[in-house]
C-alpha cells in the first residue's frame, strides 16, 4: 500500500484525499469502468478506497437489497437511500478522505436527483433538504457522467442477461426523464460533473475518462 502524502515538511498530516463519482443511467456501462480507473489511480501513487451506493457499508448493503428488491413508497425510497448514504459517508467515504485517500463511488447524491427526483418525480426541494441535512457542504470533487441514448442502454441491458432490479425493469420513458435529470445536474455543475459518450467501444469511452483524469490529476 502506498503511503499517504503529507501537507508540509515534517507535518506527518496527510493531505485530504479526492472523492470520484461514476454516474449514468442503467446500462451505460460505468461499473465497467471502476476497476480500472482505481488500478489507474493507484499506479500514480494514490491510496484508493473503491465502493457504490447504495450501499458501501454492512447496513448500507442491507438496505440495497431493499431499495432494488422491494416495493416502497417513494418518500421511503429517497429516505432508505439517504440513510445509507449518512452511513457510508460517516463510515467510509469521510474517514478514508481524512486519511488521505482517493474515494472512487459508483452513484451517489447525483443519482438521487435524477432516479428518485427526474424519473420517479419526487420535487426536487425534497432532494434538496436532505441533501443539506445529510451533506450540505461536501460534495464530489470530479463526477464523471456516462451518457447514451436510451435505446443503446436498453439494448445493453436486454443482452446481460441478467436478472433485472426493480430500476432495471422500469420503461423508456423513466429513463427518458433519468437522463434529463442528468443532464441537467451537468448543466448546472459543468466543471464538477464531466459528460464522457458511453456509446462508442469499450476502449473509445476508456480514452475519454483517461484523458479527464489526466487534466483532473495534474
Amino acid at each position: 500500500m502506498i503511503a499517504g502524502r503529507t501537507d508540509g515538511a515534517g507535518s506527518g498530516r496527510a493531505v485530504r484525499g479526492k472523492f470520484i463519482t461514476l454516474e449514468g443511467i442503467d446500462g451505460a456501462g460505468k461499473s465497467s469502468h471502476v476497476a480500472w480507473i482505481a488500478e489507474w489511480l493507484a499506479e500514480r501513487g494514490r491510496r484508493v478506497l473503491v465502493t457504490r451506493e447504495p450501499g458501501g457499508t454492512p447496513l448500507g448493503e442491507q438496505l440495497r437489497a431493499l431499495l432494488l428488491g422491494e416495493p416502497m413508497d417513494l418518500r421511503t425510497e429517497t429516505l432508505l437511500v439517504f440513510a445509507a448514504r449518512q452511513e457510508h459517508l460517516a463510515k467510509r467515504i469521510l474517514p478514508a478522505l481524512a486519511r488521505g485517500e482517493w474515494v472512487l463511488c459508483d452513484r451517489f447524491t447525483d443519482a438521487t436527483f435524477a432516479y428518485q427526483g427526474g424519473g420517479r418525480g419526487l420535487p426536487l426541494a425534497a432532494v434538496e433538504a436532505l441533501e443539506r441535512w445529510v451533506h450540505e457542504a461536501f460534495q464530489p470533487d470530479l463526477t464523471l457522467y456516462f451518457d447514451l441514448p436510451i435505446a443503446v442502454a436498453r439494448e445493453r441491458l436486454a443482452a446481460a442477461q441478467a436478472a433485472p432490479d426493480r430500476f432495471e425493469q422500469e420503461g423508456a420513458e423513466f429513463f427518458e426523464r433519468v437522463r434529463a435529470a442528468y443532464l441537467a445536474r451537468v448543466a448546472r455543475d459543468p466543471h464538477r460533473i464531466r459528460i464522457v459518450d458511453a456509446t462508442p467501444c469499450l476502449s473509445e469511452v476508456k480514452k475519454q475518462v483517461e484523458d479527464i483524469l489526466i487534466t483532473f490529476c495534474g
